[in-house]
Protein backbone atom coordinates (compact mmCIF):
# COMPACT_ATOMS: atom_id res chain seq x y z
CA UNK A 1 0.00 0.00 0.00
CA UNK A 2 1.18 3.44 -0.97
CA UNK A 3 2.74 5.47 1.96
CA UNK A 4 2.56 9.20 3.12
CA UNK A 5 4.49 12.06 3.86
CA UNK A 6 4.14 13.65 7.17
CA UNK A 7 2.42 16.32 5.17
CA UNK A 8 0.07 14.08 3.49
CA UNK A 9 2.13 13.37 0.11
CA UNK A 10 1.98 10.04 -1.13
CA UNK A 11 5.77 8.84 -1.51
CA UNK A 12 6.37 7.06 -4.72
CA UNK A 13 5.32 7.80 -8.00
CA UNK A 14 2.24 7.36 -10.05
CA UNK A 15 1.61 3.85 -10.90
CA UNK A 16 0.84 4.35 -14.39
CA UNK A 17 4.76 6.25 -14.39
CA UNK A 18 5.58 3.63 -12.97
CA UNK A 19 4.29 0.79 -15.52
CA UNK A 20 4.87 3.83 -18.61
CA UNK A 21 8.84 3.56 -17.18
CA UNK A 22 8.94 -0.44 -16.75
CA UNK A 23 8.70 -0.26 -20.44
CA UNK A 24 4.85 -1.84 -20.33
CA UNK A 25 2.58 0.69 -21.91
CA UNK A 26 2.22 4.55 -22.74
CA UNK A 27 1.39 6.08 -19.51
CA UNK A 28 -2.52 6.57 -21.09
CA UNK A 29 -2.39 2.73 -22.21
CA UNK A 30 -1.52 2.05 -18.67
CA UNK A 31 -4.24 3.91 -17.23
CA UNK A 32 -6.66 1.94 -19.38
CA UNK A 33 -5.28 -0.80 -18.02
CA UNK A 34 -5.75 0.02 -14.67
CA UNK A 35 -9.25 1.09 -15.45
CA UNK A 36 -9.86 -2.49 -16.90
CA UNK A 37 -8.55 -3.68 -13.50
CA UNK A 38 -5.47 -5.99 -14.91
CA UNK A 39 -3.64 -4.28 -12.24
CA UNK A 40 -3.08 -4.67 -8.99
CA UNK A 41 -0.72 -3.69 -6.05
CA UNK A 42 -0.08 -5.95 -2.84
CA UNK A 43 -3.06 -8.13 -3.82
CA UNK A 44 -5.71 -5.57 -4.33
CA UNK A 45 -6.90 -4.74 -7.67
CA UNK A 46 -6.58 -0.83 -8.63
CA UNK A 47 -9.47 0.62 -10.00
CA UNK A 48 -7.75 4.09 -10.52
CA UNK A 49 -4.38 5.36 -11.90
CA UNK A 50 -4.40 8.00 -8.69
CA UNK A 51 -2.40 6.03 -6.69
CA UNK A 52 1.35 6.24 -6.38
CA UNK A 53 3.93 3.10 -5.24
CA UNK A 54 7.43 2.74 -4.19
CA UNK A 55 9.86 0.43 -4.76
CA UNK A 56 8.77 -1.62 -1.18
CA UNK A 57 5.33 -2.34 -3.01
CA UNK A 58 4.88 -5.22 -5.64
CA UNK A 59 2.96 -4.42 -8.45
CA UNK A 60 1.24 -7.07 -10.82
CA UNK A 61 0.11 -6.53 -14.51
CA UNK A 62 -2.76 -9.63 -15.37
CA UNK A 63 -1.12 -11.54 -12.13
CA UNK A 64 2.52 -11.01 -13.17
CA UNK A 65 5.17 -9.50 -11.37
CA UNK A 66 6.08 -6.41 -12.59
CA UNK A 67 9.96 -5.54 -11.78
CA UNK A 68 11.60 -2.24 -10.81
CA UNK A 69 11.80 0.05 -14.07
CA UNK A 70 15.53 -0.29 -15.71
CA UNK A 71 17.41 2.57 -16.44
CA UNK A 72 16.24 4.57 -19.23
CA UNK A 73 18.24 3.00 -22.54
CA UNK A 74 17.62 3.91 -26.27
CA UNK A 75 18.50 2.29 -29.33
CA UNK A 76 18.62 3.39 -33.47
CA UNK A 77 17.00 0.86 -35.51
CA UNK A 78 17.09 1.20 -39.02
CA UNK A 79 13.46 0.54 -40.31
CA UNK A 80 13.25 -1.30 -43.45
CA UNK A 81 9.96 -0.46 -45.83
CA UNK A 82 6.82 -2.81 -45.48
CA UNK A 83 6.92 -2.34 -41.26
CA UNK A 84 4.01 -0.94 -39.82
CA UNK A 85 5.06 0.85 -36.41
CA UNK A 86 2.71 -0.58 -34.16
CA UNK A 87 2.58 -3.34 -31.87
CA UNK A 88 -0.24 -5.00 -33.56
CA UNK A 89 -1.74 -4.37 -36.79
CA UNK A 90 -5.31 -5.21 -37.62
CA UNK A 91 -4.42 -5.88 -41.01
CA UNK A 92 -2.01 -9.03 -40.49
CA UNK A 93 0.89 -7.00 -41.64
CA UNK A 94 4.39 -7.45 -40.21
CA UNK A 95 5.29 -4.96 -37.81
CA UNK A 96 8.66 -3.00 -36.67
CA UNK A 97 8.84 -5.00 -33.05
CA UNK A 98 8.05 -8.05 -34.98
CA UNK A 99 11.38 -8.25 -36.46
CA UNK A 100 13.23 -6.62 -33.77
CA UNK A 101 15.87 -9.45 -32.39
CA UNK A 102 14.87 -11.18 -29.43
CA UNK A 103 17.66 -9.66 -27.74
CA UNK A 104 15.91 -6.51 -26.75
CA UNK A 105 13.75 -5.80 -24.01
CA UNK A 106 10.43 -4.44 -24.53
CA UNK A 107 10.44 -1.31 -26.10
CA UNK A 108 8.30 1.44 -27.49
CA UNK A 109 9.16 3.79 -30.59
CA UNK A 110 9.84 7.64 -30.19
CA UNK A 111 7.24 8.38 -32.66
CA UNK A 112 6.52 6.77 -36.44
CA UNK A 113 7.42 6.06 -39.76
CA UNK A 114 4.79 4.88 -42.03
CA UNK A 115 4.64 2.00 -43.92
CA UNK A 116 6.35 3.17 -46.53
CA UNK A 117 8.70 5.07 -44.65
CA UNK A 118 12.28 3.84 -43.95
CA UNK A 119 15.17 4.94 -41.64
CA UNK A 120 15.89 5.49 -38.39
CA UNK A 121 13.16 5.56 -35.89
CA UNK A 122 14.38 5.33 -32.06
CA UNK A 123 13.57 2.98 -29.29
CA UNK A 124 13.46 3.47 -25.91
CA UNK A 125 12.31 1.25 -22.81
CA UNK A 126 10.94 4.29 -20.66
CA UNK A 127 7.77 6.01 -21.27
CA UNK A 128 8.89 9.36 -19.95
CA UNK A 129 12.29 9.38 -22.26
CA UNK A 130 9.49 8.42 -25.06
CA UNK A 131 7.44 11.29 -24.37
CA UNK A 132 10.28 13.74 -23.95
CA UNK A 133 11.95 13.15 -27.48
CA UNK A 134 8.23 13.51 -28.74
CA UNK A 135 7.35 16.64 -27.49
CA UNK A 136 7.35 19.88 -29.71
CA UNK A 137 9.00 21.89 -27.53
CA UNK A 138 12.13 19.42 -27.79
CA UNK A 139 12.68 21.37 -30.80
CA UNK A 140 15.09 18.98 -32.46
CA UNK A 141 15.31 18.36 -36.22
CA UNK A 142 14.53 15.67 -38.20
CA UNK A 143 16.24 15.34 -41.70
CA UNK A 144 14.99 13.10 -44.80
CA UNK A 145 16.66 12.17 -47.75
CA UNK A 146 13.33 12.46 -50.40
CA UNK A 147 13.25 10.67 -53.70
CA UNK A 148 10.38 12.81 -55.81
CA UNK A 149 9.09 11.67 -59.41
CA UNK A 150 9.44 14.74 -61.39
CA UNK A 151 11.81 17.91 -62.05
CA UNK A 152 11.29 20.65 -59.68
CA UNK A 153 12.92 23.74 -59.21
CA UNK A 154 14.90 25.57 -56.39
CA UNK A 155 11.71 28.05 -56.30
CA UNK A 156 8.50 25.22 -56.31
CA UNK A 157 9.43 24.85 -52.96
CA UNK A 158 9.14 28.76 -51.15
CA UNK A 159 5.38 27.50 -50.09
CA UNK A 160 7.08 24.53 -47.99
CA UNK A 161 9.76 27.20 -47.16
CA UNK A 162 7.19 29.74 -45.71
CA UNK A 163 4.26 27.28 -44.38
CA UNK A 164 1.43 26.05 -46.28
CA UNK A 165 -1.82 25.45 -45.55
CA UNK A 166 -3.45 22.18 -47.04
CA UNK A 167 -7.16 21.35 -46.17
CA UNK A 168 -7.37 23.76 -43.47
CA UNK A 169 -4.51 22.66 -41.60
CA UNK A 170 -0.85 24.55 -41.57
CA UNK A 171 2.15 23.27 -41.36
CA UNK A 172 5.20 25.21 -40.34
CA UNK A 173 7.58 25.89 -42.60
CA UNK A 174 10.77 23.01 -43.48
CA UNK A 175 14.10 23.23 -44.84
CA UNK A 176 14.03 21.91 -48.29
CA UNK A 177 17.36 21.34 -50.48
CA UNK A 178 17.30 20.38 -53.77
CA UNK A 179 19.90 17.82 -54.20
CA UNK A 180 20.44 16.08 -57.59
CA UNK A 181 17.85 15.39 -60.75
CA UNK A 182 18.27 11.36 -61.21
CA UNK A 183 16.25 10.64 -64.52
CA UNK A 184 12.72 11.11 -63.74
CA UNK A 185 13.25 11.68 -60.36
CA UNK A 186 15.02 14.50 -57.98
CA UNK A 187 16.63 13.80 -54.64
CA UNK A 188 16.14 16.19 -52.02
CA UNK A 189 16.62 17.29 -48.28
CA UNK A 190 13.79 17.95 -46.07
CA UNK A 191 14.13 19.30 -42.13
CA UNK A 192 11.08 19.77 -39.83
CA UNK A 193 10.44 20.24 -36.70
CA UNK A 194 7.17 19.22 -36.20
CA UNK A 195 6.67 15.76 -37.58
CA UNK A 196 2.74 15.49 -38.50
CA UNK A 197 0.96 12.47 -40.07
CA UNK A 198 2.32 12.23 -43.40
CA UNK A 199 3.83 15.84 -43.17
CA UNK A 200 6.42 15.56 -46.08
CA UNK A 201 4.08 13.58 -48.45
CA UNK A 202 1.12 15.94 -47.91
CA UNK A 203 3.20 18.87 -48.64
CA UNK A 204 5.00 17.74 -51.41
CA UNK A 205 1.98 16.33 -53.06
CA UNK A 206 0.46 19.79 -52.96
CA UNK A 207 3.61 21.35 -54.87
CA UNK A 208 2.45 18.37 -57.70
CA UNK A 209 4.93 16.15 -56.89
CA UNK A 210 4.63 12.48 -55.58
CA UNK A 211 7.13 11.46 -52.86
CA UNK A 212 8.10 7.62 -54.12
CA UNK A 213 10.73 6.80 -51.28
CA UNK A 214 11.35 8.97 -47.80
CA UNK A 215 14.86 8.51 -45.76
CA UNK A 216 14.56 9.73 -42.20
CA UNK A 217 18.69 10.11 -41.49
CA UNK A 218 18.61 11.88 -38.35
CA UNK A 219 16.42 12.88 -35.32
CA UNK A 220 18.28 15.41 -33.53
CA UNK A 221 21.78 14.44 -32.33
CA UNK A 222 21.27 10.98 -33.12
CA UNK A 223 21.90 9.52 -36.74
CA UNK A 224 21.34 6.66 -39.26
CA UNK A 225 25.00 7.04 -40.19
CA UNK A 226 25.69 3.38 -41.37
CA UNK A 227 23.36 1.44 -40.08
CA UNK A 228 21.89 -1.41 -42.39
CA UNK A 229 18.20 -2.03 -42.99
CA UNK A 230 17.13 -3.93 -39.79
CA UNK A 231 19.99 -3.13 -37.60
CA UNK A 232 19.99 -1.73 -34.19
CA UNK A 233 22.52 -0.08 -32.39
CA UNK A 234 22.13 0.99 -28.67
CA UNK A 235 23.01 4.75 -27.80
CA UNK A 236 25.93 4.63 -25.52
CA UNK A 237 24.80 5.85 -21.57
CA UNK A 238 27.48 8.37 -22.14
CA UNK A 239 25.61 10.22 -25.02
CA UNK A 240 22.44 9.91 -23.12
CA UNK A 241 24.07 12.21 -20.41
CA UNK A 242 25.63 14.65 -22.66
CA UNK A 243 22.44 14.69 -24.60
CA UNK A 244 19.64 14.56 -22.28
CA UNK A 245 21.44 14.35 -19.07
CA UNK A 246 20.72 11.05 -18.26
CA UNK A 247 21.93 7.48 -17.65
CA UNK A 248 25.56 6.48 -16.45
CA UNK A 249 28.75 6.33 -17.59
CA UNK A 250 29.49 3.35 -19.52
CA UNK A 251 30.95 0.54 -18.17
CA UNK A 252 33.06 -2.41 -20.44
CA UNK A 253 29.85 -4.51 -20.73
CA UNK A 254 27.92 -1.62 -21.91
CA UNK A 255 29.02 -1.07 -25.20
CA UNK A 256 26.73 -0.31 -28.55
CA UNK A 257 26.19 -3.74 -30.36
CA UNK A 258 24.79 -4.07 -33.98
CA UNK A 259 21.79 -6.98 -34.30
CA UNK A 260 20.37 -8.11 -38.03
CA UNK A 261 17.17 -7.96 -38.73
CA UNK A 262 15.28 -11.26 -37.41
CA UNK A 263 13.47 -13.10 -40.71
CA UNK A 264 10.05 -14.26 -40.00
Amino acid sequence: MSTETPTGTPKGERIAKFLSRAGLASRRDAERMIEAGRVAVNGKVLDSPAFNVTEADKVTLDGKEVGAPEPARLWLYHKPAGLVTTAKDEKGRDTVFDALPDTLPRVMSVGRLDLTSEGLLLLTNDGGLKRRLELPSTGWVRKYRVRLHGTPKDEDFAPVREGIVIDRERFQPMGVTLDRQQGKNAWVTVSLREGKNREIRRTMEALGFTVNRLIRVSYGPFRLGDLKPGEVEEVRPRVLRDQLGIGEEPGPQAQPKKKPMRRR
